[in-house]
Formats: C-alpha cells, structure tokens, sequence
C-alpha cells in the first residue's frame, strides 16, 4: 500500500506490543477473563483510573462505544451528541439498534459539545409521551482532531448529573488527547466526571481489542451479561490483555500518542503557508484537516492514500500515527506542493 496518511487504523502493530502476543502465546490459560494476564491488566487499569474504574475487554471500538451506552441506558432514553460522532456518522446505526434509544445530534464547527449546545434537548423529564434525556456522548480527541479540556469535560459531566444523566466518552484517541495536554488519563476521565469510557488502543499501536471501563459499580454488575449477549466476550482474553499490559505499563500508549501528534503538528508546519491550501481545524491531536483544490486532491491521491471528509468544501482528512515519519511527510508535502502547480 502506498504512504496512506487515511486513517491511523492503517498503522501496523507496535514491536513491543508484537512481542506481548507472542510471549502470551505460550502453554495454557483459563479462558473468558479467568486468566492471569486480564486479572493484571484490570490492576493496570486501576491504577491510571483509580480503583472504582471496573474494566470489560471487547473486540472493537464500535462495540466499546455500544456496549457502553447499554450499559446507561434503557430503550425510551436520548444519546446527545455531536454530529461528527462516531456513534453517530460511522457505526452503520449500530447505537440506536442495539440500545433501541433515540440519538439526537447536534452541529458543532470543531466537533466540541459544550453546555449551551445541549441545554435547549433537556426537556419532557417525567412526561411518559417524549423519549427521556439521559446520556451525553463525547469523543475525546474529537473527530475533527480538537481536544477538549478538563474543565469542559467537567462542564459536560456537572449538565448531565443536574439532569440525573450521564456522561459518556469515545477515548479511541484519548491517549493523543491526554499526551496533546499533559493530563493523565484520570484527570481527563474519572476527575472530569466521567461515568463511562470506551478505551481504545488499536489506533495507538495495538492490534486487536477495546476495553470498556465503567465509574460505577451499578453499571458493571449487570455488564457481564450485556456483553456476552452481544458477542463481545472473547474466549482467549489473555491476548487483549496482554496487548493493555504493554501498553500501559511502561508508558507505550504515551510515547505513541505524542509521536502521533508531533508529526501531525509537523504535518501542519509544512502546509500552512502554503497557496490554495486551507487548514480548517486547529491541529491539537494526530489529524490534520485541510481544504485543497479538487485537481490537486487527484494528483495527490495517485502517490498517497487520504480521505475526503466533506465533498461539498473540498476538505480533506490527514492523519498521523505512531509509525509516521518525518520522511514521509517530506516527500507528502512535497507531492502536495507539485499538485498545486
């Protein structure tokens, strides 16, 4: 495949993390989470998000995302979020199927909520004809690359507990987001408020596997069964989780993220002066969002693999990944500027 700065899935798997999955490929282990290799990576995970975060290894984001948001609600409640969310835009309805709940999006230009988005959807609480407001979803980094901030978070989070809702976060990227901001990983989940969180690393270096981390033991009690219900219980867990173990625990997922982003700001410094080039987002995690001229789209694309985001402007989506080098985005933005003639 060529250089494809499309998505940061299309990044391999970390060496280290390589090794991890074959070290934890050795003799036998008891399956369905009884193994040692998830009894520590549930440790793991208690002491970057304190001990009352409970964590359940699914196969993917989108059933992290889903399980999740199951786990906070019943059929007659509302999901609010932006309209670039993933559960929205990119889990074929997936949320709404499975949670049967109603998803009500709002239009945001950086893909942030923020409090006076989401005040005027809070009404009809106890009026049995209107579907009942009761969980906001937030991604973190968002999907147009911006971050939010700690006290945004907490902002979010303070709204939903007034309104005796919650607060959900879609982390693929909250490892690029929590290295973007010097936060740990608490400060930004837990500390903010936060009641749910889809936890992902396959963008970060992993190859397989999300983990659902929920605040609340009320949440977790009923959860074993929501995800074996879904098909989202693995037999041999010892892999995911032994994938979290090198990740977490000698600060890979850190070390990755920050690579990630440094090239996209990189990335960014060698676009932005250019003519017929508009850079439409701020540039905060590992995405680089740009408008370019349709000519100059189709040159490129004939040496590099990119997505258009919006067909209507012209924007296009770069994204960088743990396995992004400088080189290669020399030679991209040298290809860029070549198109441009």
């Amino acid at each position: 495949m060529k250089t494809s700065f499309g998505s940061d899935n299309h990044s391999g798997v970390h060496p280290v993390v390589l090794k991890a999955l074959a070290d934890a490929n050795k003799g036998y282990c008891l399956s369905y989470g009884e193994d040692d290799y998830t009894l520590r990576a549930q440790k793991a995970f208690k002491s970057f998000f304190g001990e009352q975060a409970q964590v359940f290894f699914v196969f993917n984001g989108t059933g992290a995302n889903v399980l999740c948001l199951q786990a906070l609600t019943r059929p007659y409640h509302v999901i609010i979020c932006a309209r670039t969310a993933h559960i929205n835009q990119d889990e074929c309805g997936a949320p709404e199927r499975f949670t049967g709940c109603k998803v009500i999006t709002v239009d945001t230009p950086d893909g942030k909520l923020r409090p006076s988005d989401i005040q005027p959807l809070l009404f009809g609480f106890g009026f049995q004809h209107h579907s009942q407001p009761k969980v906001i979803s937030i991604s973190q980094a968002t999907e147009l690359g911006t971050i939010y901030r700690p006290e945004e978070i907490r902002a979010l989070a303070d709204l939903a507990h007034r309104y005796g809702m919650y607060l959900h976060m879609d982390g693929s990227r909250l490892a690029n987001a929590a290295a973007s901001l010097n936060f740990s990983l608490a400060s930004m989940t837990t500390g903010c408020g936060v009641d749910a969180l889809s936890f992902g690393g396959t963008k970060n270096g992993m190859l397989m596997g999300e983990a659902v981390v929920l605040f609340h033991p009320d949440f977790a009690n009923d959860f074993l069964y929501i995800r074996k219900q879904c098909m989202q219980l693995f037999s041999k867990s010892r892999f995911v989780a032994a994938q979290y173990l090198a990740y977490l625990e000698n600060g890979l997922w850190l070390e990755n993220a920050r690579h990630a982003n440094k090239m996209a700001k990189y990335l960014e410094a060698g676009i932005r002066d250019l003519p017929k080039v508009t850079i439409t987002q701020k540039v905060e995690s590992n995405a680089v969002f740009a408008i370019i001229p349709e000519p100059a789209y189709k040159r490129l694309l004939e040496k590099h693999f990119f997505y258009t985001w919006d067909e209507s402007t012209g924007e296009v989506r770069w994204m960088c990944s743990f396995n992004t080098r400088k080189s290669h985005i020399d030679e991209f933005v040298n290809d860029l500027k070549t198109s441009l003639l």
